[in-house]
C-alpha cells in the first residue's frame, strides 16, 4: 500500500479569529505643554475584546523540521479604562483597533499535525482618550502607530490535503510610547491638553483556517 506522506511545504493564505487582553500603564509627562518632572504615574488598565483578520505565508520542509515565513494582520477591538489616580475627574480610555504580526517560524511536524513557534516584529493601531467623570465628557484624544516584538506558539492539523485548522497563542511587546492629547472639549479645543508615556503589551489567542496551494505530498510505503 502506497499512502500520501503531508506535506507542509507551500504558499498558503487564511483567516483567523479570536480574543486578546493587553496591559497599559499611563504616566503623566507634562501638561499643557509643561514638561512633569518628576513624571506621575496615573494607574495601568487590563483591557480586552474580539479580533478577526488574515494571514498569508511560505512554508518549506525538510524531513520532520518545516521553517516559514508569514505577514499577518488583524482589525481588534480590545478597549477599556481605568480611572485616572492623577486627575481624580478623568477616565483614561485606550483601545488597540488593529494590528500586523510579521514573523519567521519554525516547527516539528508529525505528519499532518504541525507543532511550531514563531517570532518577529509586530504594529498595532492605538486610540487613547480622557473623559470628564462628573459631566461625561470627552475631554482630549491621541493616537500612536507603534513597533514592537511578538513571540508564539501554535498547534496545526492538516484535515485535508490543501486545508489546515490551528490554535495559536502570541504576545507582543510593544514598549513605551508618547503620545500627545489634543483637547476636544470646547474650553480647550484644538489644544495640546497633556502628554503620556503609555506601555503596551498584548496577549492574543486565535483559531486560524489555512489553505495551501499545490499540494505537493510524497509517497510512503
Amino acid at each position: 500500500m502506497v499512502s500520501p506522506a503531508y506535506d507542509w511545504s507551500g504558499f498558503y493564505v487564511g483567516i483567523n479569529g479570536g480574543g486578546g487582553w493587553d496591559r497599559n500603564c499611563w504616566n503623566n509627562t507634562a501638561l499643557f505643554g509643561v514638561p512633569v518632572s518628576p513624571t506621575v504615574g496615573e494607574g495601568c488598565a487590563s483591557n480586552s475584546g474580539g479580533t478577526v483578520g488574515g494571514q498569508i505565508g511560505y512554508r518549506w520542509q525538510s524531513a520532520s523540521w518545516v521553517f516559514g515565513v508569514e505577514a499577518q494582520g488583524n482589525w481588534a477591538d480590545l478597549s477599556g479604562s481605568s480611572q485616572s489616580l492623577v486627575f481624580p475627574n478623568v477616565t483614561n480610555q485606550s483601545k488597540v483597533d488593529a494590528f500586523g504580526l510579521f514573523t519567521g517560524q519554525i516547527g516539528y511536524a508529525w505528519n499532518n499535525a504541525l507543532l511550531y513557534v514563531k517570532g518577529g516584529a509586530a504594529v498595532t493601531d492605538n486610540q487613547y482618550s480622557g473623559w470628564s467623570n462628573a459631566t461625561g465628557i470627552e475631554l482630549g484624544t491621541a493616537n500612536d502607530t507603534r513597533w514592537g516584538g511578538t513571540v508564539g506558539v501554535g498547534f496545526e492539523y492538516g484535515f485535508a490535503p490543501n486545508w489546515s485548522l490551528a490554535v495559536e497563542y502570541d504576545h507582543l511587546f510593544m514598549g513605551t510610547a508618547n503620545s500627545a492629547f489634543t483637547g476636544v472639549a470646547p474650553a480647550n479645543l484644538g489644544v495640546n491638553t497633556r502628554n503620556e508615556d503609555i506601555s503596551q503589551d498584548i496577549d492574543l489567542v486565535t483559531a486560524r483556517i489555512n489553505y495551501r496551494f499545490g499540494y505537493g505530498g510524497s509517497s510512503r510505503y
